[in-house]
């Protein structure tokens, strides 16, 4: 019950701190759709689940030993929030123009964007290898462990559900709207300012 009552603090605290797929799911929800902001946070889901997997698996472990492929994968994973970033500071100014964008953008992208935004986030990538190899007992049974990954997959996914709800909300969303090209600069500016420090801190021997 302790490990339990840990893993769900730990999770909650590593949920609710703002980071890359906050920014992202906000951004889509607000500046897209309702749709584009659930599909997203999906895709968040997803990118937790591989996580989760290969904790189980046991490639975590392999990871950490492997400085080479850990930093290596810190390092994409900080460049792709960082290309995330640009588009976001380059998206177009216009009603019209974002519009089209979102017109453009099909569900599969949404999901897509959620999943390889926490696939690749050195942070979640973290947060789950450090869960599982020092919070979870090596002696934990593999049913509880995955129950354990299901809580934290369902945690991520309801809560990045309820900020594309919220961000989507008409009332929201329309005030919003108005300031979204500052929006769309501020979340770029983060994208862009957590992909660079994620980049130091990975090349830091």
């Amino acid at each position: 019950m302790t490990e339990l009552l840990v893993v769900i603090t730990i999770t909650v605290l590593a949920v609710l701190s703002p980071g890359a797929d906050f920014a992202l799911v906000t951004r889509n929800s607000l500046a897209l759709s309702r749709r584009h902001g659930v599909l997203t946070a999906l895709g968040i889901g997803l990118g937790v689940m591989l996580h989760i997997g290969y904790s189980l698996l046991g490639v975590g472990v392999l990871l950490q030993q492997s400085l080479l492929w850990f930093n290596g994968l810190k390092i994409a994973g900080a460049l792709y929030l960082i290309y995330l970033g640009i588009k976001l500071l380059r998206s177009p100014v216009t009603g019209e123009q974002e519009k089209s964008a979102s017109a453009r953008m099909s569900g599969w992208a949404a999901l897509r964007a959620g999943f390889l935004t926490n696939a690749l986030n050195p942070k979640t990538m973290i947060f789950v290898l450090s869960l599982f190899m020092q919070v979870i007992e090596p002696g934990t049974a593999l049913p509880v462990q995955i129950g354990y990954g299901a809580i934290i997959v369902l945690a991520h996914v309801l809560w990045f559900v309820l900020v594309a709800l919220f961000f989507s909300a008409p009332a929201i969303a329309g005030r919003l709207l108005a300031y979204k090209r500052r929006i769309d600069q501020l979340f770029g500016g983060v994208l862009v300012g957590f992909g660079l420090l994620l980049s130091v801190l990975s090349l830091r021997p």
